[in-house]
């Protein structure tokens, strides 16, 4: 790509100093596997857009202080330069918050783990570290600039900050502008944005006269484009986040778009002369436990496809609403042609069942693991551990008879055991706190599950596991055995074991394996089973949940092979279920009409 220029004029944005409108789309690389990223990128220029937008997640790329990951799926090197080597544009947003539906908005869970620093504000404690996290960011995009012959073409500051918190307008200035002093210290020439849905309030509270104001929305597009022209009086007008879909939450119901709703929103930002960066061109998938949660009041885990009803599906295949959004643009910017060969075709016919044979009780694969000794019932944050699973221990003597196992909050999930036997279960989402035990004695097990930290909201940043007290009988444990799950590395430890033969009660570990002509994308139809997590080889696809709306995973071809693929199944509430099936569709569930 050609060394040129881009910059805000007096009514557009100005490519080598012509009028240029920006017509994009959200691709979030570490949504999508990394070989992958060429296909999703294509079909993006097929559409018609001309440039790609993505956020940049602070917690993958820095899981723990000063350790920066910028390979594989978190190579944004890689992926910008794949983006200029098919002909477009990028936009980056590095936060440092993203909301995005992702784990804790993008932020580390390290940054909360000692006291209570001014998180999104310029408290030196958060500075600090985001300016870190920044300037390693900026390593990457810096060279990558319009006028050092790169694609990045915009970058956004900070993330619907208008929204958030309870900040003085000298405070929240204050912050801003040190983020913006360092970009620019980065060596940042490309304009500076920044993004808010489109109320007075929120565009007057999430800005600096420094920053270009954008807009945030999916409908009602004369007015908001009104009351954005309000605040940002001259330069092009933009929706940087035009909502062509929604997300899912475990428990809800699929949620879905009208084309026909969107098409009308679509041609009327842009027959109004404004840019768009449609949110999301594709979604893809919150690989591991890399999903976020709302809570606002109530709390609604992020499920694992991120779809969107979106233009490409999770699967990266066109839906009706690609073709249409491809015709609205066509009328006003050219588009490539296009021939069925361009884009990848339909799911292929699903493989043939295979019996899933029961490995282990998870318990079983645990007995070697580390344990923490500890005289309370930690939460995960203070054992360090950012996202998984922690399993309570505690012996019991408060007698015979029936008690209450009591807690004060369960983050998010808890399995409560007795000498092995299930007991029951405590959920988050349905508020539950109290249990009865059948009697007060013997082996108390919880085995709790991070569903995924809050993204947007005053809960940012809150712990997880069993928040104190816990009580059986009205008195605390004199002493817990706590053992951080070892989940990333499952496969591997239930690889070295014998299957047993017998049925196990709990949470259990599975396996399949399903025998390939060559690599190729699958669906996984875990109808059938309970709620849990799956892995092919060692690659954590994801959660699963029988509440849906989900009952499908999805995985990349480029994570199979030709020969045998061996599938494995963590299932905290096993079925009984002997075979693992596959579908030739996205299971995503019931839509709401």
């Amino acid at each position: 790509m050609a060394t040129g220029t881009f910059r805000i004029g007096e009514s557009d944005f100005l490519l080598d100093d012509e009028p240029f409108r920006v017509i994009s789309g959200a691709l979030h690389y570490f949504r999508v596997h990394p070989d992958q990223w060429v296909d999703r990128i294509r079909a993006a220029r097929l559409m018609g857009l001309n440039t790609i937008e993505t956020y940049v997640p602070w917690n993958e790329h820095e899981p723990e202080p000063g350790v920066f990951l910028a390979d594989g799926p978190l190579d944004l090197a890689r992926f910008l330069d794949l983006v200029a080597a098919e002909g477009l544009y990028a936009i980056v947003r590095p936060g440092p918050y993203i909301c995005a539906e992702w784990d804790g908005g993008g932020l580390p869970a390290w940054l909360f783990r000692h006291g209570d620093i001014g998180v999104r504000s310029a408290d030196p404690r958060f500075l600090a570290p985001v300016t870190g996290f920044l300037d390693r960011v900026l390593e990457i995009v810096v060279p990558r600039q319009i006028d050092r012959g790169g694609p990045v073409i915009l970058m956004q500051v900070e993330n619907e900050y208008g929204a958030y918190g309870e900040f003085t307008a000298g405070e929240r200035e204050d912050y801003l502008r040190a983020l913006r002093d360092t970009y620019l210290a980065a060596g940042v020439t490309v304009p500076l944005t920044s993004v808010d849905q489109p109320t007075d309030e929120m565009l007057s509270r999430g800005s600096l006269p420094e920053l270009h104001r954008t807009g945030s929305f999916g409908g009602n597009v004369d007015e908001r484009l009104r009351v954005l022209r309000t605040h940002q009086p001259t330069g092009p007008l933009m929706c940087s986040e035009f909502w062509c879909g929604w997300f899912d939450y475990w428990g809800s119901f699929h949620r879905t778009s009208s084309t026909a709703a969107s098409v009308a929103s679509l041609e009327a930002l842009l027959a109004a002369g404004a840019s768009v960066n449609i949110y999301m061109f594709h979604g893809g998938t919150n690989f591991g436990l890399t999903n976020g949660a709302n809570d606002k009041g109530v709390f609604e885990p992020t499920i694992t496809s991120y779809d969107y009803d979106a233009p490409l599906d999770e699967a990266g295949r066109p839906t009706d609403k690609f073709w249409a959004f491809r015709e609205v643009i066509s009328r006003f910017a050219p588009v490539p042609d296009i021939t069925d060969a361009d884009l990848l075709p339909p799911l292929a016919a699903a493989p043939a069942p295979v019996p899933l044979q029961l490995v282990s009780a998870l318990d079983a694969l645990l007995e070697d693991a580390p344990e923490h000794r500890v005289d309370h019932a930690p939460t995960m944050d203070e054992l360090s551990v950012s996202r998984g699973f922690l399993r309570y221990e505690t012996r019991l003597d408060v007698g015979d008879t029936p008690v209450v196992l009591a807690i004060g909050e369960v983050r998010d999930r808890a399995w409560v055991s007795l000498d092995g036997v299930p007991v029951g279960t405590l959920s988050r989402d349905r508020r539950e706190r109290t249990l009865v035990l059948p009697r007060g004695t013997g082996v108390l097990r919880i085995l709790v599950e991070d569903q995924g930290r809050v993204n947007y909201g005053p809960r940012i940043g809150e712990h997880k596991g069993l928040i104190g007290p816990v009580t059986v009988a009205g008195r605390e444990p004199a002493s817990w055995h706590v053992v951080v799950v070892p989940w990333e590395h499952l496969p591997a430890r239930a690889a070295a074991v014998t299957p047993v033969g017998e049925t196990v009660t709990g949470a259990a570990v599975l396996r399949a394996e399903v025998v390939l002509d060559a690599p190729r994308d699958l669906v996984l139809d875990l109808t059938a089973l309970g709620t849990g997590l799956v892995w092919i080889d060692d690659v954590c696809l994801g959660r699963f949940w029988q509440t849906g709306p989900q009952h499908s995973l999805f995985v990349p071809a480029p994570l199979t092979r030709a020969g045998h693929n061996v599938i494995t199944v963590l299932d905290l509430e096993p079925t009984g279920a002997e075979q693992l099936e596959f579908s030739d569709r996205l299971l995503l569930g019931p839509v709401e009409w």
